[in-house]
């Protein structure tokens, strides 16, 4: 049975995290996705220009090595040979932009731009090399620098969207408004269909405080994004700034429906709600609202976050350091750059971005759910516990990250915690079905069977159609071989909660099989092996109530396929007796 105790992580991923630092971008997003300098072919590190294979021996061993070290994975490794491969070739400019590239991704900016320098001395019209030159000198806070690669990568490539989107968000962070329009505009004339284009503009212009001209643009972007969630919380934020709070209202509506967990929106209703009651106290949070910036460091974030997205990690790594680069205290992306290492099974780079976030940040508590989560997964169970215990200190009623902690309390086997843990959730809200579910399950598993029942009991009291406590009560009644009758209604209400659910099915057989009712046990745990497949303990109970209506071959064959699933003890013993006693059998016949 799956008690699902680790459910708290899905509410704490990067997507919800997004937006309460900036407008997210959706996975639905009509906009091309970005091209960023980057290495490897059909690498795990994204894809790049060729590069041609140098002449000198020493630099091609050590190009081919980086080669096939990119294909395997292998960051460290390949960054070791592109080195020394520029090393060897140093003239090679394609080269020296792949060592660059790599520099970005693992955070040495200093080392990249130095890189990227050089491949232009040699090419001063690479396109890759000003491109990548640009974002870096952006991330070190040398705009001018970023201004001028942007201007003369434009100058190569007239038609490079990049180089047009980032240097209209440095106009609009010094504040030249009109020349980031200008800016954006040519954008949109490249590509009439540039989601980001329309995006960027609006938000110039709501922070040139030109309303009108703003909406135009948004107008634009949610034709081609409908549902996107950026455009329509820019939207609702510029209602908000024009007091038309209705307005806001309907747009921060239309964000819940397409991602209804999102806290930020939440809150906002709520002042917004609040406010129309007490008009002082709403005026006084209408003018604590910041005003809306286009800045080249958010805008890097969303295309991380866009890229995230995407599940392209590589690329989302490179933009999240790029904003690091610049805002090395920016803890909101020092979390995103952390899960994306966790997306990409790089466990120690993980742990060493969240253990960079302080405890005095907004991000800590969640940055300690997500270490849990890593040393979970690795079974440190005790690294675990700790980590989530820090995440408690933050925010000590948290139910969900309570949950968690449960759920490698029981991984532990370590009952007592669990259940005390488990009954400070239900002091919080008594009234919650699933945490008295849960309490009885620990208590179950803890050999305090009639306190666990009194637990389910209670969970269903609280919800009748609580299908896990009606079928693990109904389930428990059947292996004890007592209350029959009321086992099978029971499981049948909660089949009425879910008819397809295998191990349901597979109660309701074995409720049967106690019955004595053999015919009507094979047909339901037949169904229940059709849905559930892998699990030793349905295919014995379907051994078992073949062997009762005497289809000795298909009872052995059953429990040999249990056999082969199982990991217990105690199961693999008792498979290998029925098995013996089957074999005794057919020898005795012979």
């Amino acid at each position: 049975m799956n008690f699902s105790f680790k459910c708290a992580i899905a509410a704490l991923s990067v997507v919800s995290v997004a937006l309460f630092s900036c407008s997210r971008m959706t996975s639905g997003s009509q906009a091309e996705p970005l091209r960023t300098v980057s290495v490897g072919g059909d690498s795990p590190f994204g894809n790049a220009p060729a590069v041609e294979i140098p002449p000198d021996a020493r630099a091609m061993g050590a190009f081919l090595r980086a080669e096939v070290a990119i294909n395997e994975g292998d960051r460290d490794e390949a960054l070791k040979g592109f080195a020394q491969a520029v090393q060897y070739d140093p003239n090679n400019a394609a080269l020296r932009v792949r060592l660059a590239t790599l520099y970005v991704r693992d955070g040495q900016l200093k080392d990249a731009l130095e890189q990227c320098n050089a491949a232009l001395k040699i090419d001063p019209n690479s396109n890759d090399a000003l491109l990548l030159a640009a974002g870096i000198s952006s991330a070190l806070g040398d705009n001018t620098a970023a201004e001028n690669d942007y201007k003369q990568t434009i100058k190569v490539d007239p038609k490079s969207q990049e180089a047009y989107l980032y240097l209209g968000t440095i106009y609009a962070k010094r504040g030249d408004y009109d020349q980031a329009e200008k800016t954006f505009k040519t954008l949109i004339d490249l590509d009439p269909n540039s989601f980001l284009g329309y995006y960027y503009a609006g938000k110039v212009e709501v922070a040139a405080k030109k309303y009108d001209q703003a909406e135009k643009y948004y107008d634009k972007a949610l034709e081609l994004n409908p549902n996107s969630e950026l455009v329509l919380l820019d939207y609702a934020l510029l209602r908000e700034l024009q007091g038309r709070t209705q307005d806001a209202i309907v747009y921060y509506d239309k964000i819940k429906k397409v991602d209804p967990g999102n806290e930020l929106v939440r809150k906002r209703l709520a002042e917004i709600y609040v406010g129309q009651k007490k008009y002082d106290q709403a005026l006084n949070e209408l003018t604590k609202l910041e005003q809306v910036e286009a800045d080249p460091t958010d805008t890097r974030t969303k295309i991380g976050l866009l890229y995230f997205e995407r599940q392209d990690y590589d690329q989302a790594a490179t933009e999240f350091n790029l904003v690091l680069g610049a805002e090395p205290n920016n803890y909101h992306v020092r979390y995103y750059l952390g899960t994306v290492y966790s997306q990409l099974d790089q466990n120690d780079r993980a742990i060493e971005q969240f253990n960079k976030i302080p405890e005095s940040s907004d991000q800590y508590g969640d940055s300690r759910v997500e270490l849990a989560y890593i040393y979970d997964k690795q079974n440190k169970y005790d690294d675990a516990i700790t980590a989530l215990k820090q995440a408690l200190v933050k925010k000590p009623n948290d139910t969900k990250i309570m949950g968690f902690l449960v759920g490698v309390y029981q991984e532990k086997k370590d009952y007592s915690a669990a259940i005390d843990l488990a009954k400070k959730m239900i002091a919080i809200d008594p009234k919650n079905d699933q945490f008295h579910f849960t309490l009885g399950a620990l208590l179950d598993s803890d050999k305090q069977r009639n306190a666990g029942m009194d637990e389910m009991k209670k969970a269903i009291e609280l919800n009748p159609k609580n299908a896990q406590a009606l079928n693990y009560l109904g389930y428990t009644y059947a292996e004890a071989g007592s209350n029959l009758d009321e086992a099978e209604k029971l499981v049948k209400r909660a089949l009425e909660v879910e008819p397809e659910d295998g191990f349901y099915i597979d109660s309701l057989g074995w409720v049967y099989y106690q019955k004595g009712d053999y015919q009507k046990a094979v047909e339901q745990l037949e169904r229940a092996v059709n849905l559930t497949g892998e699990d030793p303990t349905i295919t014995e109970h379907l051994g078992d109530a073949y062997r009762k209506i005497g289809k000795l071959r298909e009872a052995s064959h059953e429990y040999r396929d249990a056999l082969k699933k199982a990991q217990e003890t105690d199961q693999i013993a008792r498979l290998k007796d029925k098995l013996q006693v089957l074999q005794n059998a057919s020898n005795s016949s012979h």
